[in-house]
């Protein structure tokens, strides 16, 4: 069952590629949230701040979020790997979310 190692993989390579792809010239763009916000919200808006967090947040879902599946890919069943990993994946939202929306009305 080589899907799941290569969904995993491609996962964590789309968070990795985000992060080197997003930036503050075309956050207007490609930022959702930021580019339905209107101008006055975006220059309110604490943009090179969420996009540290934003960076950093992705790379370690991606980076560490690969590692733990394969690790638990090893050292256990493929079957508890994709539970952890999923939820590795999902947990994190609520945090991103609340995280994210502090920086709304920091400028």
């Amino acid at each position: 069952m080589i899907a799941v190692p290569l969904t995993v993989i491609g996962t964590g390579l789309v968070y990795i590629f985000a992060l080197r792809f997003v930036n503050e010239n075309n956050a207007k763009t490609w930022l959702s949230g930021y580019n339905t916000m209107s101008k006055a919200e975006q220059e309110k808006f604490d943009l090179k701040g969420y996009l540290r967090f934003f960076k950093s947040f992705l790379y370690n879902l991606g980076v560490y979020g690969t590692l733990i599946y394969f690790l638990l890919f090893f050292m256990t069943d493929e079957q508890f790997a994709i539970w952890a990993w999923i939820t590795i994946q999902v947990l994190p939202i609520p945090f991103f979310i609340y995280k994210g929306n502090q920086f709304k009305n920091k400028k």
